[in-house]
């Protein structure tokens, strides 16, 4: 009792095609899908762009450390 039934699920799923139709849902699951994509690339593109901060950050304080080394010396 409580959950939802597999016959309930068709019925459903039968009525959402009857009202907007299969091109138009076709349609929307396809625009779905492209900003899913869009969605991911996003994330790799920061998570690339974090990691190329942290390198350029290490580079620049090893830049930092030599210069003042040099001073030192």
């Amino acid at each position: 009792m409580g959950g939802i039934s597999i016959w309930q699920l068709l019925i459903i799923v039968a009525i959402i095609v009857l009202l907007f139709g299969t091109k138009k849902l076709r349609t929307l699951g396809t625009d779905l899908g492209e900003s899913v994509k869009g969605f991911k690339k996003a994330m790799a593109d920061d998570k690339k762009d974090a990691e190329f901060e942290k390198v350029e950050s290490k580079a620049a304080e090893s830049t930092e450390q030599k210069a003042k080394d040099k001073e030192q010396a």
